[in-house]
This record gives C-alpha cells, structure tokens and sequence, in this order.
C-alpha cells in the first residue's frame, strides 16, 4: 500500500509540474493554439495518481501487492504512463515551437506514443485479473 501512496505522489509532483511547463513554455513562445502539452497534466494526475490512490484503496482490502504478478503490472503501467507522458511532452514543444518533422520522425513519435498506450492497456488488464483473483481469494 505504501508503494501505491508513493507512486500516487511522484505522478502528483509530475503532474503539478508538466502543468507548470505548459504554462510557462507556452507564454514564454506566445503560443495560444492547441497543444498536447495541454493533455500532460490531466493524463498524469487521472491515470497516475488518482490511479494509484484507488489502487492503494482497493489494496487495503484485497492485498493485491501481494499478487505474484504485481510486479509486472507495476513495471508495464508505469512504463506505459512515462512513455505516453514522454511523447506528450516530445509533441507538444514540437507544437508549439512549430517545427515541422519529417514523416519519419512524425511517424517514430506516433508509434512511440502508441507502445506507452499498449504497455498501459496490457498493465490495466493485468490489474483487473489481479484484482478478480485476489477478490476470488477473499471470498
């Protein structure tokens, strides 16, 4: 439970920060169009730590730290949620910058954002068969 808690913490932090980059990098460039440095923020404090919150909730009754297979949900999500949260960041100065990438690097940062939302798929159906498994062994 206290891995959760801590997990839920450094995405707070990342959250509050990205937040703070968006704010500032775009009014240091005068920048006032869309961006996905605008989607940072929100994905980091949904999908880490109000995530990871729940998670040490549900932990508390149904001990699913304790899964053999906690650890390569753990390893799959977080990895997925920093590489997705990566390519915001990657796009998103692109973006604003308005630099213009060739189809190859467009092409690279697009599959590299779509491996972090696989790992995080695969990391979220690992956790609902942990938590059916753990509730199973509960009752």
């Amino acid at each position: 439970m206290k891995k959760m808690i801590n997990t839920a913490f450094f995405y707070a932090i990342l959250a509050m920060a990205g937040g703070v980059f968006y704010r500032e990098f775009t009014k240091f460039n005068s920048f006032t169009g869309r961006t996905n440095l605008g989607f940072l923020h929100v994905h980091l404090f949904v999908l880490g730590m109000f995530f990871f919150l729940i998670a040490a909730l549900l932990d508390k009754q149904l001990k699913v730290t304790k899964h053999p297979k906690f650890k390569w949900f753990y390893g799959f999500y977080n990895a997925g949620l920093i590489t997705t949260a990566t390519t915001l960041i990657a796009r998103g100065i692109v973006q604003v910058l308005g630099t213009s990438l060739s189809k190859a690097m467009d092409a690279s940062l697009s599959g590299i954002a779509g491996l972090g939302h696989i790992l995080l798929g695969a990391g979220i159906v690992l956790y609902f068969v942990m938590l059916r498994r753990q509730l199973e062994k509960n009752t």
